[in-house]
């Protein structure tokens, strides 16, 4: 058999589903950042504004996330057709959504580290500069969620549910953007009533309530991402959906079936069933050829010789 002859056969592992769009705005939003970043060090060190200075060190942190987010999807294209990947490289952006949120659970920390330390030791606030930096955060922060949100794709199956598949990596980076918002809208709440009721301990006190949602969010996102990465089986749900179709024809029985995700939107199955009347195994792919999701499929058919329990359709 000539080595041409055996390409059909052949499966494709190119599971990257790369975002471009998403890629591109992440870029965008990772530029912005970098001269938010910048502006605020320079303008906090000349004006002698700590915090002024203190977001845009904070402003870095999040600069430093989404350039693992763009490193993470041009690992992915550049890698794609790589054979040393055995599924090929569409779980590097579901590891760069992971690393992100990582990256939000130590932010989380640490604003929760000196909010506890300004609550035991207030320090005093210049509201009306506070406030100003606060706004102009939270416009940046605002235009680039603009940028990132929705970038996900809808997949819909004929016949089954609609289902969602998000790209994580994309997901970590717009968390970064909300998590900015989110603490920037607090900080105003938090200064306004400080400037005009003097509650200076509500701004460390809303501090902590900002690190607890933001950690909330690190949860959610290292939960759906450390799943996918170690293969864990997908819904069950699903699974059964997918039996009930093999099993649908003749006397086929599943006797094993794993489901896993290999990229943003690509699954692969390993399915074992054992029939009295084997057929090809293109025969039993076709049977699952609904769920357009399954990219990488593995069957065996084993013949049962114990007596039939049922007769096939002629």
């Amino acid at each position: 058999m000539h080595i041409h002859s055996l390409e059909k056969w052949q499966h494709n592992h190119d599971f990257a589903f790369i975002h471009e769009k998403g890629e591109t705005r992440t870029k965008q939003v990772f530029v912005i950042t970098i001269i938010t970043m910048i502006v605020e060090i320079i303008a906090g060190t000349v004006f002698g504004s700590m915090a002024l200075l203190a977001d845009g060190w904070h402003m870095g942190t999040h600069a430093a996330a989404f350039a693992i987010t763009i490193f993470a999807y041009q690992y992915s294209r550049r890698h794609a057709t790589n054979r040393d990947f055995t599924f090929g490289t569409g779980k590097v952006s579901i590891l760069g959504g992971y690393s992100s949120a990582i990256a939000l659970a130590v932010i989380a920390m640490f604003i929760g580290v000196e909010s506890i330390e300004r609550l035991v030791q207030p320090l005093e606030i210049h509201f009306n500069e506070a406030i100003a930096v606060a706004v102009i955060g939270l416009l940046v922060n605002l235009f680039c969620a603009f940028l990132l949100h929705g970038q996900h794709t809808h997949i819909h199956d004929e016949g089954h549910k609609h289902s969602h598949h998000h790209d994580h990596n994309l997901r970590g980076a717009y968390l970064h953007v909300l998590a900015d918002a989110l603490t920037s809208v607090l900080a105003i709440i938090a200064l306004l009533f400080g400037k005009f009721f003097g509650w200076s301990w509500l701004d460390p006190l809303i501090g902590i309530v900002g690190a607890l949602v933001i950690t909330r969010w690190s949860y959610g996102l290292l939960k759906d991402t450390s799943a996918i990465l170690l293969d864990k089986n997908v819904d069950q749900e699903n699974i059964k959906e997918i039996q009930k179709k093999i099993e649908s024809d003749a006397d086929n029985r599943v006797t094993d079936i794993h489901v896993w995700q290999v990229g943003p939107i690509d699954y692969a199955a390993i399915i074992s069933l054992v029939t009295h009347y084997p057929k090809p195994i293109e025969h039993y792919k076709g049977l699952i050829s609904d769920f357009k999701e399954l990219s990488h499929v593995t069957i065996e058919a084993h013949e049962c010789s114990e007596e039939p329990c049922l007769v096939p359709d002629s």
